[in-house]
């Protein structure tokens, strides 16, 4: 995660990434503009782009700007790091909150995939949903720490939801009320035991018709969906964090070290050891 202050005249550009990438403008303006793209995508005061896959682009003070790699502007980036960027120049200045958050793309669900590769949310959406303005108000106010990048993790996860619904693009399934039920606790409670009768309860269905409906909606069975969300957390926690292999299945909701140790190496191919010691 980046904070910037840049003064025109600015641009800097990023290659594709396995990284879901948002924007947030504090004050200010920029412009996106992205590989086949016929316009360029303005941004202004309060408001915020979301690029789900990481898709390349270009962020700067206007359209046509030269742009610097970000990997000369930001050298030697890791996982979980903070940084501040100063830009000088005679111009406007422009303040931005700019980070990443790594996926799998081996993991990515049939959901995802279905999301368009730039959202943008304006101040008008913002300003109706309380909940993700105040997470984006306390994030600015608290930047820093691993508190911050959690509060980043929650600003992606509202930016989706709100957007898609907002812009008429929401899949299917979220728009349905009983799978997204199951869906929303499949994303923040994914430690919890669930099995097949109770994701069914949450959804307020029976077990037969719940099971079809998720599958037909979003792609694969609320069982699958469910081991490849907790496969990413402790994707997350082996490369980000130093947790201890032994407290991490029941991180990700494994009573079993075993079924875990089982169910990784089945998703991605090589043991959780592993995974975390490969470059």
């Amino acid at each position: 995660m980046s904070r910037w202050e840049a003064r025109a005249p600015w641009g800097f550009r990023g290659d594709q990434e396995s990284n879901a990438i948002l924007h947030y403008v504090r004050s200010g303006e920029c412009a996106i503009t992205m590989p086949g793209a016929s316009e360029p995508v303005l941004l202004g005061l309060g408001e915020l782009a979301v690029f789900p896959y990481g898709t390349a682009h270009e962020l700067a003070d206007r359209p046509g700007r030269a742009t610097t790699p970000l990997d000369l502007m930001l050298p030697g980036r890791q996982a979980g790091s903070t940084t501040e960027v100063r830009v000088d120049g005679p111009g406007r200045m422009t303040e931005l909150l700019c980070g990443g958050l790594h996926y799998d793309e081996s993991a990515m669900s049939p959901l995802y995939r279905s999301l368009p590769e730039i959202i943008v949310l304006d101040r008008a959406a913002l300003a109706t949903e309380p909940l993700l303005a105040g997470t984006l108000d306390a994030l600015i106010a608290r930047y820093g720490g691993l508190a911050a990048l959690r509060a980043f993790e929650l600003v992606f996860v509202l930016a989706l939801r709100v957007a898609l619904e907002r812009l008429g693009g929401m899949p299917p399934a979220l728009r349905d009320p009983a799978v997204g039920r199951a869906l929303l606790v499949i994303q923040t409670r994914y430690a919890e035991p669930w099995t097949l009768e109770s994701l069914a309860r949450e959804a307020r269905m029976s077990r037969s018709a719940f099971a079809g409906r998720f599958t037909r909606l979003v792609g694969e069975a609320p069982a699958r969906h469910l081991a490849g969300r907790r496969m990413r957390e402790a994707a997350r926690l082996l490369t980000e964090t130093a947790t201890p292999l032994a407290a991490i299945p029941g991180r990700v909701g494994y009573r079993s070290s075993v079924g875990f140790h089982l169910a990784f190496r089945r998703h991605f191919g090589v043991p959780p050891g592993e995974y975390r010691r490969a470059p």
